[in-house]
């Protein structure tokens, strides 16, 4: 099963969140944190996952970490919008 991996991060709400913020370009790791409402170190992890997985590249600039999607990145978050979108627009079970 630990070709399902990759699968189990996007089963998740902060994880999406992440990808679906850096849509509208580079952001600092820390803004993306607070952006998304996690801590920095858990951001920090996710994205690194993110970077193995290819859907984002990390740019230093000093200390600090400038993140931005892949083309990968972006199809699958752009593909995450029109999800969330769609599903935003449901009837509510009562």
């Amino acid at each position: 099963m630990e070709s399902d991996k990759p699968l189990a991060y996007f089963l998740h709400v902060k994880p999406v969140k992440i990808l679906t913020s850096l849509r509208s370009g580079p952001k600092y790791v820390t803004l993306i944190a607070k952006e998304v409402d996690i801590t920095y170190s858990h951001a920090i992890k996710l994205l690194d996952i993110f970077n193995e997985l290819g859907l984002v590249e990390f740019e230093e600039k000093g200390r600090i970490k400038m993140v931005k999607l892949t083309d990968s990145g972006e199809e699958i978050a752009r593909l995450f919008d029109t999800l969330l979108s769609k599903l935003s627009r449901m009837k509510k079970i009562k």
